[in-house]
């Protein structure tokens, strides 16, 4: 079964998506369900992990009233406020929704590089481990070595690196990021997706210039620890859905049949523990 266990959703109107302005032509209008459908199917993926786009309470209600509606959606990675008193109870909550299989904070966002180590952060990612839920870890390579940290503070704690952590690909500055995520990757738990590359790479970019970045993940998590994904609609600043597409199919190429199919959809169901549409 192919998954895409990285993709966004969004409207407008909804008024709190901080990030999303005029200036970001290829992203400033809604994307839905509706959006997405032809190209799942078109390239034969059978589901999608949908990730949050917004560090509120009402995005994760949002997209859990998408995967209520839309059987295509097998699980959401939602926000809530995990360093606050009630985090939990909100936590348990939460987890009570079939379809809610993580958390996202928006850590590459805060001013506090260490805000995931942070005291008041602790009994949130408890939780989390308890409920059986996933951390999403939206970060960029300076924030590797904390996972070092978080890793071996919460060995129960299910955790993914979105976007193999956005390396500088377009400058070439691979040599620290790759270091620290193969530290991050030796503990055989953290998990990695081979998502929103393009939109660290330079305009012209060609799968050559990926190349490293995917070898790196792949050699360091295993496949089994590797899972696709689009980064859709944010892929469209860098790409479309089909040219990512055919770019996996090149970066995929040297590996197995099993291998492929792990990265391809095997690994997030496992991750994840998603269920059948």
């Amino acid at each position: 079964m192919r998954i895409d266990a990285h993709q966004h959703f969004w409207r407008r109107d909804r008024g709190d998506y901080d990030w999303l302005t005029p200036a970001l032509a290829p992203l400033w209008q809604d994307f839905l369900p509706d959006d997405l459908a032809p190209l799942l199917s078109r390239h034969g993926i059978a589901g999608t992990v949908l990730v949050q786009a917004a560090p509120t309470i009402a995005e994760t209600d949002f997209m859990l009233s998408l995967a209520d509606t839309h059987s295509f959606i097998r699980g959401v990675v939602g926000w809530t406020d995990l360093a606050a008193a009630d985090a939990p109870a909100r936590i348990a909550a939460l987890a009570a929704h079939p379809r809610l299989v993580g958390l996202r904070p928006m850590l590459q966002d805060l001013a506090d590089d260490d805000a995931i180590l942070n005291p008041a952060v602790q009994p949130a990612l408890a939780a989390m481990a308890a409920h059986g839920l996933a951390l999403d870890a939206l970060i960029r390579p300076r924030h590797l070595p904390r996972l070092l940290t978080l890793r071996d503070r919460h060995p129960e704690l299910k955790i993914v690196i979105d976007h193999a952590a956005k390396p500088d690909i377009a400058g070439g500055n691979l040599s620290c990021w790759a270091r620290d995520l193969v530290a991050v990757a030796s503990d055989g738990r953290t998990h990695c997706k081979l998502s929103g590359l393009v939109t660290e790479a330079a305009v012209e970019w060609q799968v050559a210039d990926l190349k490293p970045v995917a070898d790196t993940v792949l050699s360091a998590f295993g496949p089994d620890r590797v899972m696709w994904g689009s980064d859709w609609p944010v892929l469209n600043l860098a790409s479309s859905y089909d040219h990512w597409v055919a770019a996996t199919e090149d970066l995929l190429a040297g590996l197995d049949a099993a291998s492929q199919a792990a990265v391809r959809g095997g690994t997030a169901v496992r991750f994840y523990g998603l269920e059948e549409g």
